[in-house]
């Protein structure tokens, strides 16, 4: 990875999803704009507020996608993040463990 960019994995696959209350909500369905949760598998030399197995909420329609291996990742700049959840973020007094 170079510079500041993020290359995480992407927590749900693209399709149907359930709501909380058991509802299948099709693919094709319109919602409005949503960011996503991912994990972060690469960071480059320049990032310094992600790790390594953090959980990042990014905008999915800003994402530049990229297939390593046969797994499809997303390639962003860490810019591009809005939050981050760390472990290593829930131990500090009056924490969330979320990084805004």
């Amino acid at each position: 990875m170079l510079h500041d960019r993020v290359l995480v994995r992407t927590d749900i696959p693209e399709g149907e999803r359930r709501s909380t209350g058991g509802i299948v909500i099709p693919a094709t369905a319109a919602v409005g704009r949503r960011l996503a949760w991912a994990e972060v598998v690469a960071v480059g030399q320049n990032v310094r507020t992600v790790e390594i197995g953090d959980r990042v909420l990014y905008d999915p329609e800003d994402r530049a996608e990229v297939e390593v291996r046969g797994v499809a990742y997303v390639l962003m700049r860490e810019r591009d993040l809005h939050a981050v959840a760390a472990e290593r973020l829930e131990g500090a007094d009056d924490s969330t463990g979320l990084y805004l």
